[in-house]
């Protein structure tokens, strides 16, 4: 039997689209192998979000190339989209796919046997126009699965290269969405979370379709019980959307909406599409249709320009909205980006010392949210032992409302609902007592009423 290793850089999507592919070649009969392991296939799936990104791959590829020089090495993903010239000099990479047509890398793989030549299937990703289908039925985690809904991004912020290597925005046909959500839910899993390059972008390329639609569609499907969107621009968020999140009781209580700056010159600079006052008007209006959600968001830190009143104004914005988590990155230049040649690029330490404050601030910020929530009983489907304690009989699950539980418990409590009453309050995670299993009820088949 042929093996095949998978290695993923970057984000939740290649997560995805890694499992997708392990889907072909499992249907073709290979068994899979760690990376670390000699493999007749390695599939390395790469990252160019930043410059570290693509030299992190490069090592990736070279490392399965060490472990066995005989075997077919592949190499997709966004930096395999953008630089397929540089990958396929490095000596012993045999295929190279970008972000379209992984469907056939299987083909690739058996015409390589065949021919031993070296194959580049890139393609000019700026003229897809077709969502790639690539069904994942189930996933290595047993508890949430993802389901990708959308591909590319039509924004092209100053300091983002992902439109160059995913292309523009093209949403997947909503029956296809549908189709998997339901193969999900007889899989098992009880929490769907939508994911895609530009998530809440959904459906902007459809005609009399969009993400509120697609919302309300996955409401009614029996068994489900959660459905998370990964990310949403604040200008997403239509009041139809708002409609749904106050309406279903599917929704969770979690968005992560990416603020990127605290300041109108510096969210200018980047290129995005909103003031300061039109997010924070939004959050608002998100937190009164939704009582007690956690709004999540990413920060860039260092921005070229940005000078120590632009980022204290972020500060205090930050502060004022009560966010339940930051992800705080240090600006970094990507080459062939607008930022990457403006003026004013901010110093390391003063970079270093900004992520520092601000991710005091998000400790101070998560453990002020989870304090809300002592004495409460909320629904927790636990994953997985906790790491930290691994002979404890603690597990650790992750609330509606995105709070990470530890309580006690045991393996047949993976991927169930179970209410559980949070006990004590902590920044990184909330400890709690396990109360029940929910137990599913069968629901009326009408849609709810919006309101």
């Amino acid at each position: 039997m042929s093996t095949v290793a998978f290695h993923t850089l970057g984000c939740k999507v290649n997560a995805y689209e890694t499992e997708a592919i392990w889907q072909l070649f499992k249907q073709a009969g290979y068994e899979k192998v760690d990376f670390e392991q000699k493999a007749d296939v390695y599939v390395i799936n790469t990252c160019t979000v930043t410059n570290t990104g693509d030299k992190k791959s490069r090592q990736v590829i070279r490392r399965a190339i060490r472990r066995n020089p005989d075997a077919v090495v592949a190499v997709t993903g966004c930096y395999a989209q953008t630089s397929p010239k540089e990958i396929m000099e490095i000596p012993g990479v045999d295929i190279v796919v970008g972000t379209q047509g992984r469907d056939k890398l299987l083909e690739y793989v058996e015409q390589y046997k065949r021919e031993r030549q070296p194959i580049n299937a890139v393609k000019n990703i700026m003229k897809a126009r077709e969502f790639e289908e690539l069904d994942v039925p189930t996933f290595s985690e047993r508890t949430r699965a993802s389901l990708k809904i959308q591909e590319g991004c039509n924004n092209f912020c100053t300091f983002c290269i992902i439109p160059w290597a995913r292309g523009l925005m093209r949403s997947r046909k909503p029956e296809s969405v549908l189709k998997q959500a339901r193969q999900l839910v007889e899989a098992g899993y009880k929490e769907i979370v939508l994911t895609g390059i530009h998530t809440g972008g959904y459906g902007e390329d459809l005609e009399n379709y969009t993400l509120a639609d697609l919302l309300w569609d996955l409401d009614q499907i029996d068994g489900l019980k959660r459905v998370r969107i990964s990310s949403i621009e604040a200008s997403q968020i239509t009041d139809r959307v708002i409609e749904v999140l106050n309406a279903s009781d599917k929704m969770c209580r979690h968005l992560h909406i990416p603020l990127q700056a605290g300041d109108d010159e510096v969210l200018k600079r980047m290129r995005r599409k909103y003031t300061v006052d039109e997010y924070r008007r939004k959050i608002e209006q998100v937190k009164s249709a939704m009582p007690n959600v956690a709004i999540t968001t990413d920060v860039i830190v260092g921005f070229p320009g940005e000078t120590e009143e632009q980022f204290e104004n972020g500060y205090r914005l930050i502060e004022e909205l009560e966010f339940a988590e930051l992800h705080v990155f240090p600006y970094s230049k990507r080459t062939g980006t607008p930022a990457a040649r403006m003026e004013n690029q901010v110093p390391e330490e003063v970079k270093h010392e900004r992520v520092h404050r601000l991710i005091e601030l998000s400790n101070r910020l998560s453990l002020k949210y989870s304090k809300r929530f002592v004495g409460d009983v909320l629904e927790v489907i636990p994953e997985r032992p906790f790491k930290e304690a691994p002979d404890s009989g603690l597990y650790m699950g992750y609330s509606d409302n995105y709070l990470q539980v530890v309580f006690e418990g045991n393996d047949d409590l993976i991927g169930q609902v179970c209410r559980v009453k949070i006990d004590e309050a902590g920044a990184e995670y909330c400890r709690g007592t396990f109360a029940t299993v929910v137990r599913d009820v069968p629901r009326p088949a009408s849609k709810p009423k919006a309101v």
